[in-house]
């Protein structure tokens, strides 16, 4: 867009430049601020009254307390927003934990109850305690009993419990705990290193499987069905896909009547509790897809290439039978793929508690201004402070796992996966100084779109579900405490420099020819 667009109003070069920074979002502040200067433009020609040029500057001190004003409203409505999202994290949590007892309590006698209950509390601390490990009943699984309590948590567990643990290069590598900053002489050094690389360990055999496929793909559907029959055949695994997926094979052949489906979405919203792992059959979407099935907990995903880019796909599907009898037997490899939490705040809403619900993402947010002919005018805030005003097409909130996605071609930098950030990449911003920003994965982002914009703007989350939000309308980002654990074909950062050299051919040029001239 042309800056002659920006200008095209006579009114707006009234406007102050302060304006332009987003500080202001309320139509009286800029009326006020208007009057000033026609008061101040008046007296300047006239210059004949002091008490006229003493009111104007008086105008201007209030217009300035004004504008703190409205700086103060904003980070006050960003630090309520912070406390609503903590508050309904905790409230999630109570309620997660208060469904587990009551299910344990119908199955237990208030006895056995008791006894169970010792035993947990005395063996947990050992669990959550051990070197290099990871407290798996905290990030992918509901509850659950540590291995020396096998025996107690199998009788009311229906889902294969795992364990989760950091690779070690070898017993004599260095690279093998935590990083600790040690304080040594004075200089301050990081002394043990980790080489994040996240093994999975299944403690019991996984029983449940889900399968979600491309759809109208006939060589996908193929696959499907010789995969659905060699786990019930060949590995006795109870088998889900979608109830599209299941009218497909009960009409090839009603040998897969065994097939299990869903029928309401309150059903996908517990099948977290009962599937052990998610293959998908397709390309990135496919994953998309399947971690937007999954508003918690997340089963461990096994992603198989058949689409045309995958660079979260690392398996072959010429190989499915040598990789899936290596993945039910376990140790794995796995990456945590971060997902971003979005809550969308109207203006009519009386108080930041009241939001739609929640969207999660694990490539990107994209707030853009849609087929508006006029700029976007977003306000960022990072932790209730201001950080700067987009104006341009749009900005993109990006995951790492995102980062060779839709902020890749908006400029972005590529993030390997495991790197805990938000990717902070504008569209096509009107200026020259605009960098893209990586932010911490603790922050908090506000997006808020002020009263002064010319127009709405549209909020996407990973492509779809498209949301409009007005004037005076906010979107707050933030880590999301459930991540996708997606299977490794060699490890994490093998698999994530394979998918940038073969999906984009990463640095491919020829090699310089030798023969020439030489440096002497």
């Amino acid at each position: 867009m042309s800056p002659s667009k920006l200008n095209s109003s006579g009114d707006d070069s009234s406007v102050s430049s302060s304006q332009e920074n987003g500080f202001l979002t309320s139509l009286s502040l800029i009326n006020s601020e208007k009057a000033v200067q026609e008061l101040v433009q008046q007296t300047s020609v006239q210059g004949t009254d002091d008490h006229l040029i003493e009111f104007s500057e008086a105008l201007r001190t209030v217009a300035k307390a004004l504008r703190r004003a409205a700086e103060g409203k904003a980070s006050a409505q960003a630090e309520a927003a912070e406390w609503k999202r903590k508050f309904e994290l905790e409230k999630a949590r109570n309620l997660q934990l208060e469904y587990k007892e009551m299910s344990v309590r119908e199955k237990y006698s208030d006895d056995e109850w008791v006894e169970n209950s010792t035993n947990q509390s005395s063996n947990t601390p050992q669990l959550c305690c051990q070197s290099n490990g990871i407290c798996s009943h905290e990030v992918l699984r509901d509850g659950g009993a540590d291995s020396n309590s096998k025996t107690v948590s199998d009788k009311f567990m229906r889902k294969a419990s795992f364990k989760l643990s950091w690779c070690c290069k070898g017993d004599q590598s260095d690279q093998q705990k935590h990083d600790i900053v040690s304080f040594e002489k004075g200089n301050i050094t990081t002394a043990e290193r980790s080489s994040k690389q996240i093994s999975l360990k299944w403690e019991s055999d996984p029983q449940t499987v889900l399968i979600l496929s491309k759809p109208n793909s006939t060589p996908v559907q193929i696959l499907c069905a010789e995969m659905v029959r060699w786990l019930k055949e060949h590995k006795k695994l109870d088998i889900y896909v979608e109830p599209r997926v299941r009218v497909e094979l009960l009409t090839e052949s009603s040998d897969f009547n065994f097939v299990h489906t869903w029928k309401d979405d309150n059903e996908i919203m517990l099948l977290h509790r009962k599937v052990d792992l998610v293959v998908t059959l397709g390309g990135d979407g496919t994953v998309l897809w399947a971690a937007s099935m999954f508003k918690g907990p997340v089963p461990p995903v096994v992603p198989f290439s058949l689409g045309s880019l995958g660079f979260m796909t690392p398996f072959y599907s010429e190989h499915y039978k040598e990789c899936l009898d290596s993945i039910l037997k376990g140790p794995i490899s796995i990456t945590l793929r971060h997902r971003l939490q979005c809550h969308v705040i109207r203006d009519s809403a009386t108080n930041e508690i009241e939001t739609e619900e929640p969207v999660l993402v694990l490539n990107e947010v994209t707030i853009d201004r849609g087929i508006s002919s006029y700029l976007t005018n977003l306000e960022c805030y990072c932790d209730n402070s201001f950080v700067t005003c987009v104006q341009g097409d749009g900005l993109i909130l990006s995951t790492t796992s995102g980062s060779t996605a839709y902020s890749l071609a908006a400029g972005g930098s590529m993030v390997h996966p495991q790197v805990p950030g938000i990717l902070f990449t504008p569209i096509c911003p009107h200026s020259l100084s605009f960098r893209p920003l990586i932010l911490p994965e603790h922050v908090t982002i506000r997006i808020q779109i002020p009263f002064n914009s010319r127009s709405h703007a549209w909020a996407s989350f990973d492509g779809k579900d498209r949301k409009q939000l007005h004037p005076g309308d906010a979107l707050v980002c933030s880590m999301a405490p459930w991540p996708v654990p997606t299977a490794c074909l060699v490890d994490s950062t093998s698999d994530f420099f394979r998918s940038i050299h073969e999906g984009l051919h990463w640095n491919l040029r020829k090699t310089q020819s030798f023969d020439g001239p030489r440096e002497t």
